[in-house]
């Protein structure tokens, strides 16, 4: 029997389904991690027989009630929802970071890299009646940010791959910070990479970079919307409800 650890970035994998499926639209969010990590894991049934999951960490942060009440109240019931039906193991959090960042005004140019607004007419930047060459505009924005998921991912699959807990690994993101311990875990067991997004898997973790000892039996995947609404909770789960336009 082959023990398969899962570990997810929450934030990573909601961000695909938004991207999949429209920030706006129902049936996707109220997701089972479980049921999904399950029908991954028998597309690999070839590859890996005799495969099943031992274990599922969901790596997240809350959502600050005081700037997203409404998104906090429904993201804690989908968390309670994910331990009353079982659909992760262990729920590990980093932190919500809210504050105000200065920054120069830009324009997104293509590929969605950012282009700096430089001053035209009739909005110029002078000094002594001069044009002031490289002037730029500052803005002062609110940010609001999740910290830590990568960290806990990481560290939550490092040390079960070390202490030989898990005999292969399924990591749910496509976050290129994660390229230490996943390569770490390449050179010493199997590996399957799900990318939740609907672009490119992440350099650091495609199949360029895959090597060690279960090379020939790493995969990749990448998600597509039919995952996301093909693998809902039970509505109620336990006693939680899929909260309204979920």
């Amino acid at each position: 029997m082959v023990r398969v650890g899962v570990y997810v970035d929450g934030y990573n994998l909601y961000y695909g389904g938004r991207k999949h499926c429209g920030r706006g639209s129902a049936g996707w969010r109220w997701l089972d991690v479980r049921a999904l990590a399950v029908s991954l894991l028998n597309e690999q049934a070839a590859n890996w027989p005799g495969a099943r999951i031992d274990r599922i960490v969901y790596c997240t942060a809350r959502i600050s009630s005081a700037h997203n009440a409404s998104g906090s109240q429904d993201q804690d019931v989908y968390l309670k929802a994910l331990l009353a039906a079982g659909s992760v193991d262990h729920i590990e959090y980093g932190n919500y970071i809210s504050k105000v960042i200065k920054r120069p005004l830009a324009t997104e140019g293509s590929r969605g890299r950012p282009v700096l607004v430089e001053p035209d007419w009739p909005i110029k930047v002078q000094a002594q009646g001069q044009p002031v060459a490289g002037a730029l505009f500052m803005a002062s924005v609110a940010t609001f940010e999740e910290k830590g998921s990568d960290v806990n991912v990481a560290s939550h699959l490092l040390v079960d791959v070390l202490t030989g807990v898990v005999d292969a690994v399924m990591l749910v993101s496509n976050d290129s910070d994660l390229r230490l311990p996943v390569r770490e875990a390449w050179r010493r067991l199997p590996v399957g990479v799900i990318n939740p997004g609907s672009g490119y898997t992440a350099g650091a973790l495609s199949t360029s970079a895959g090597t060690g000892v279960g090379t020939a039996h790493h995969w990749w995947r990448t998600l597509a919307a039919t995952d996301y609404r093909g693998h809902q909770l039970p509505d109620p789960a336990g006693r939680y409800t899929r909260p309204p336009g979920w």
